[in-house]
């Protein structure tokens, strides 16, 4: 006679399984991170634009943290690009050019302004968030413009200087070091997004847009979640502008405009929202399309480009990322990162 079952047993354990499956890497990824390092080989008179390339990418990695897996809506991202870039170069100004410190603190200060504004950006509606984001950048922008004997106004910072990277890799003008280091940086912070977002805390998060009135009973409390990616989403953000101030050693004050704002929010659109892959490949797809089209038809290229988005939209509606997943779907092995 087998013994009862215990009385009064806790809740069942939490499985993992399916988070450590999805975080495994997949071939396709791995043949993905060999792109960059071919780029090198293929095209060294191009490491420059590969260099923006890199960094935008990461500034669309830190907005897809916030829009596709929590569902926050911003039109106001780049406030804390431009909060990095100036980070960045002010520090350099005032003697801090060692460029990983330089980084690590533009990261820093752009995280403490995301958690500072954070309580503002998560209170209401989609489109009250929207506005606010709006206004945060606007506000910032416009001091920007003013405080001509921090930030240069309209002339930019100049002057600014690096030390050799590890004290040893100096910013030559080719551009190596710049897209080894860019190219690294960007590796090194998807990882630790994609590990983010194969976790429990991840996968809250996707709860929390699918539907963020009952994730409360679920033990998940919506609002520190928020604030954590917000604010994670300002520190990547601040860490890309940063690597621009460090590669180009100039900040312009467009770092803060709405256009950068808008134009991250389309590559990411163009990519596929809710994929870190979708948020590479719309910047690579669209800055590649940008300079190929710019330098064929300066004056009419954004029409081009706007026939190539509405093809997206009617024919991959989840963006370049959601095509992909579409046609993996006839593949056993297919997988979402």
């Amino acid at each position: 006679m087998s013994a009862p079952a215990p009385t009064g047993a806790g809740p069942a354990a939490f499985d993992i399984a399916p988070l450590r499956d999805a975080s495994r890497w997949k071939w396709p990824e791995y043949l993905f991170w060999v792109i960059p390092v071919a780029a090198y080989f293929l095209f060294p008179s191009d490491l420059a634009l590969l260099s923006q390339i890199a960094i935008t990418a990461l500034f669309v990695v830190s907005l897809d943290l916030l829009l596709g897996y929590a569902g926050i809506v911003s039109l106001g991202h780049a406030a804390f690009f431009g909060i990095g870039a100036y980070a960045a170069g002010l520090l350099a100004q005032h003697g801090w050019n060692d460029p990983l410190m330089g980084l690590a603190c533009a990261g820093v200060i752009a995280a403490a302004a995301g958690f500072a504004t954070s309580f503002l950006v998560l209170r209401g509606s989609d489109l009250t968030r929207l506005m606010v984001t709006l206004g945060v950048a606007s506000m910032l922008f416009v001091a920007a413009n003013k405080l001509t004997s921090i930030t240069g106004g309209l002339d930019g910072l100049q002057g600014i200087e690096f030390k050799p990277l590890l004290g040893s890799f100096a910013f030559d003008m080719y551009g190596k070091t710049a897209y080894i280091y860019c190219v690294l940086v960007l590796f090194v912070l998807f990882w630790i997004a994609r590990r983010i977002v194969h976790s429990p805390f991840g996968l809250s998060l996707k709860g929390i847009k699918q539907n963020a009135f009952r994730m409360p009973a679920l033990g998940a409390p919506v609002n520190r979640r928020l604030v954590t990616v917000y604010t994670l989403g300002a520190a990547y953000a601040g860490v890309a502008g940063g690597l621009l101030t460090q590669t180009t050693q100039f900040v312009s004050i467009d770092v803060l405009s709405f256009s950068r704002s808008a134009e991250v929010l389309l590559m990411l659109v163009l990519g596929g929202t809710g994929s870190l892959y979708g948020a590479v490949l719309g910047a690579i797809v669209f800055m590649t399309v940008h300079h190929l089209l710019s330098d064929i038809n300066p004056q009419y290229w954004q029409f081009w480009l706007g026939i190539l988005l509405i093809l997206v939209v009617l024919f991959a509606r989840d963006g370049i990322m959601g095509g992909l997943r579409a046609m993996a779907r006839r593949f056993p092995r297919g997988g979402r990162a």
